[in-house]
C-alpha cells in the first residue's frame, strides 16, 4: 500500500466521493469551558427575567386591584412605594457614615449634633405644615411632588459631602432638608389618600394596602442600597435621588382630583366654635382620645429610633450579646418592621367594632413591655420590645383610621388626615429629642426606658382619665329676642342631641 504525503489533501485522493467532512478536532477545555458558562448566563437570565416579570405582575395587581386602578389609588401606592424605597436607601447610608465608621467618642457627638440640628427645626416647622395644606388645597399634587424633588437634590449633595472625615455645614443642611421634607411628604400623603380611595374601600383598608406597600418596597430596596453603600455611601444616597425623582414624576402624574378641593371645609381641632359645633366641623371625643394615644405610641417609637442606634452600637454587657453589633441592630429594627407588618395584616383582617378601646389597649401595651424590658434589659427582650412597639403603632393607627371614618363628616376628613399626621408626626421627633438628651446625658438603657416609661404611664393616665370625662355639650345661645309662647296651641321644647364633640 503507498504510504501518503501528510498533511492529508481530499482534493487528491480519487477515493473521496466529495460527501464527507474531514474530522472535528475534540474541543479544548477553555472552550467546554466558555460554552457552559454561555448556557449558564443564557438560563440565569431567563430565570431573573421570568421571576421579574412574574413579580411585577404581581405587584401591579396587587396596586391595581379591587378598583384601585380606576380610581388613581393604585398610583399613590406606586409613589409611596418609590418614597419608602429612597427613604431605606438614606438610613442605611446615613447610618453607615455615622454611627458605624466612627469610633464611639467622636460619633456620639456628631450624630447628636446631627440629629439635634435636624429634628429641632422640625419641632417648629411642624405645627404649620397642616395649617399651611388647610389653605391651599389646590395644590395637593405638587406639594407631595415638591417634598421628593427636595429630598432629590438633598440627597445628591448629601452624596458630594458625606465623603469628608468631617462633615461641611452642607451636609447638616441637606440632612435636615430630607428630615422635613419626609415628614412633610406623610402629611401631604395623608390629605389625598381621602380623595383617591375607591368606592369599596374604607380609609383603614386604604392605609393598610399603602403600609404594606411600603414595607416590601423598602425590604426590596434596602439590599440594593445596602450594595451600593459597599462601593461608598455616596452611592447609596445617589440610588435614593433617583428613586425620588422618580417618585416626583409620579406625583405629578397623579389624577386630577387630587387637587380638587370640592365640598372640603377645614377643621379646628384646638378651638371648637359654637357654630362649627352646631354644623358638625369639630371632632368627637373618641377621635380625640385616639390622637392622643397614637402621639403616645409615635412618641415611643421616635424615642426608641434614636436611643437604641445610640445603644446598640456598642451592647452593654447586660444584654449578653457577643456578636458584630450590627447584626443585633439589625434583629431589632427588623423585629420593628415585622410588627408593624403583623399590625397591618391583623388591623386590615379583624373588624374592630371597638377601635376607641384598641387604641387605649395598644398604649398599655406598649407600656407594660417597655417597664417589663426595663427591668429585664437583654438583646432577646430588646427584640421582642421592637416587634411590640411595631405592632402597637400599626393596630394604633389603623384604628384611627376607623374612628375617623366613622365619626369625622366626609367634607372635613381630608383636612383631619393633614392635621392628625402633623401631630403625630411631631410627637415622633420629640420622642426622638428626648432619646437624644437621655443618651448624652449617658443614661443606661435600663434607666432611658423606664424614664421614657414612667413619661407614658402619666401620658396613659390624661388619655384614660379624659377618656372617662362625661360628654361637653356647647351651651346654645339665647335669641336676643324671647318669643312668648302660642297659648292657643301645644309648646314643643326642642332638646339638644347629646353630642361628644371635644377640642384637643
Amino acid at each position: 500500500m503507498e504510504e501518503r504525503d501528510w498533511p492529508y489533501d481530499h482534493a487528491t485522493d480519487p477515493a473521496f466521493g466529495g460527501d464527507r467532512t474531514p474530522p472535528t478536532p475534540p474541543p479544548s477545555r477553555w472552550s467546554r469551558a466558555a460554552r457552559a458558562t454561555r448556557t449558564a448566563s443564557r438560563g440565569t437570565a431567563r430565570v431573573v427575567a421570568k421571576g421579574g416579570t412574574t413579580a411585577f405582575s404581581g405587584a401591579r395587581r396587587f396596586t391595581h386591584s379591587g378598583g384601585a386602578g380606576e380610581s388613581g389609588f393604585s398610583r399613590l401606592l406606586e409613589l409611596h412605594a418609590f418614597n419608602t424605597a429612597g427613604d431605606a436607601a438614606v438610613a442605611i447610608s446615613l447610618a453607615g457614615t455615622l454611627f458605624f465608621t466612627v469610633p464611639t467618642g467622636e460619633a456620639t457627638g456628631q450624630v447628636a449634633l446631627f440629629l439635634a440640628v435636624t429634628m429641632l427645626p422640625f419641632a417648629i416647622v411642624a405645627p404649620l405644615i397642616g395649617p399651611f395644606l388647610d389653605r391651599f388645597r389646590r395644590g395637593r399634587r405638587w406639594a407631595i411632588g415638591a417634598t421628593l424633588a427636595l429630598r432629590a437634590f438633598c440627597c445628591w449633595v448629601l452624596a458630594g459631602a458625606v465623603a469628608d472625615s468631617t462633615p461641611p455645614p452642607a451636609f447638616y443642611v441637606a440632612a435636615l432638608g430630607c428630615l422635613v421634607a419626609s415628614k412633610a411628604y406623610g402629611v401631604t400623603r395623608a390629605s389625598a389618600v381621602p380623595r383617591l380611595l375607591p368606592d369599596t374601600f374604607t380609609l383603614v383598608k386604604g392605609n393598610s394596602r399603602i403600609s404594606l406597600t411600603g414595607t416590601a418596597a423598602a425590604a426590596i430596596s434596602a439590599p440594593l442600597a445596602g450594595g451600593a453603600a459597599l462601593l461608598g455611601a455616596e452611592w447609596a444616597l445617589r440610588y435614593a435621588a433617583l428613586l425620588f425623582a422618580v417618585g416626583t414624576v409620579l406625583a405629578i402624574l397623579l389624577p386630577a382630583k387630587v387637587d380638587s378641593s370640592e365640598g372640603e371645609e377645614p377643621v379646628d381641632l384646638v378651638n371648637p366654635s359654637e357654630t362649627t359645633v352646631r354644623k358638625g366641623l369639630t371632632i368627637t371625643r373618641s377621635v380625640v382620645n385616639g390622637l392622643r394615644s397614637n402621639a403616645g405610641l409615635r412618641l415611643l417609637s421616635g424615642f426608641l429610633t434614636i436611643f437604641m442606634a445610640f445603644t446598640l452600637r456598642e451592647p452593654p454587657a447586660s444584654m449578653g450579646w457577643d456578636y458584630n453589633a450590627t447584626i443585633l441592630l439589625g434583629l431589632v429594627v427588623g423585629g420593628a418592621g415585622a410588627g408593624n407588618t403583623i399590625g397591618t395584616l391583623i388591623g386590615s383582617a379583624a373588624s374592630t367594632r371597638r377601635p376607641e378601646q384598641v387604641v387605649i389597649f395598644v398604649l398599655v401595651l406598649d407600656v407594660g413591655v417597655l417597664a417589663t424590658v426595663g427591668v429585664f434589659f437583654t438583646w432577646w427582650t430588646a427584640v421582642i420590645l421592637g416587634l411590640t412597639v411595631g405592632i402597637c403603632q400599626s393596630l394604633g393607627k389603623l384604628s384611627l383610621d376607623a374612628m375617623i371614618q366613622r365619626d369625622v363628616p366626609e367634607r372635613v376628613r381630608t383636612s383631619m388626615f393633614a392635621r392628625s399626621e402633623t401631630l403625630l408626626q411631631l410627637g415622633w421627633v420629640i420622642g426622638g429629642l428626648l432619646g437624644i438628651g437621655l443618651f448624652s446625658l449617658d443614661a443606661s438603657p435600663q434607666v432611658g426606658l423606664l424614664v421614657i416609661g414612667a413619661l407614658l404611664i402619666g401620658w396613659l393616665a390624661l388619655v384614660v382619665t379624659q377618656a372617662r370625662r362625661p360628654d361637653r355639650v356647647p351651651a346654645p345661645s339665647a335669641p336676643s329676642t324671647p318669643v312668648p309662647p302660642d297659648l292657643d296651641l301645644p309648646t314643643f321644647v326642642e332638646r339638644p342631641r347629646p353630642d361628644d364633640t371635644q377640642p384637643l
